[in-house]
């Protein structure tokens, strides 16, 4: 999986549209890569666990490519249907950011409740509200530090970098997309443990 992640940043740098922004957005999945051996060692996961984050890592990438605000998925759904997906829902700016703050919530969750319940003994149910807990403040942690990184390193092309697209409450729909979907594992949780008993 590693591996893999290292192979999609490199294939997302191939021909890159936005040389100027799209190295920051990979400075992350890179960093994680050199440090996930080690980390895994000391904090070891399920195989789940890992593909999740897995997961996340690599709308992460596809993201970083088109610096969040233009992946072409609006394209990608014409050369297939005839149709776009923003026209299917009215959306009026592209959405792809938002997918990932809500899989942010969607795939973290479970992974930060399984490390908690592993490392610190502490319950399932309340390794849930944790980890729900966590997401917010990480979230919220997130877009703090990225308004701070536009303003410092994205100058005039702040707008572009965080993928703001015009709307002055980008960051509270992104934090509450996040909460919106670990919300969302919270309930996968509670199913699967009612189908377990």
């Amino acid at each position: 999986m590693l591996a893999s992640l290292l192979l999609a940043v490199a294939l997302a740098n191939i021909a890159q549209p936005y040389p100027d922004l799209a190295f920051l957005q990979h400075i992350p999945t890179v960093a994680l890569v050199l440090v996930a051996p080690w980390l895994l060692r000391r904090w070891p996961l399920s195989t789940g666990s890992v593909a999740a984050l897995w997961l996340f890592w690599l709308l992460h990438t596809l993201g970083g490519r088109y610096i969040y605000s233009y992946v072409p998925y609006d394209a990608w759904a014409r050369a297939l249907t005839g149709g776009t997906i923003s026209g299917a829902f009215g959306w009026p700016r592209n959405e792809y950011d938002r997918l990932v703050h809500f899989a942010f919530g969607l795939l973290w969750t479970l992974p930060i409740r399984e490390g908690l319940v592993l490392r610190h003994k502490i319950g399932r149910g309340f390794g849930l509200f944790l980890a729900f807990a966590i997401i917010g403040l990480c979230s919220a942690l997130y877009e703090i530090f990225e308004w701070l990184l536009t303003v410092v390193a994205a100058g005039d092309t702040a707008d572009y970098y965080n993928g703001q697209q015009g709307d002055m409450w980008d960051a509270q729909k992104d934090m509450a997309l996040a909460q919106l979907g670990s919300l969302g594992a919270l309930v996968w949780a509670w199913i699967r443990n009612g189908a377990r008993k």
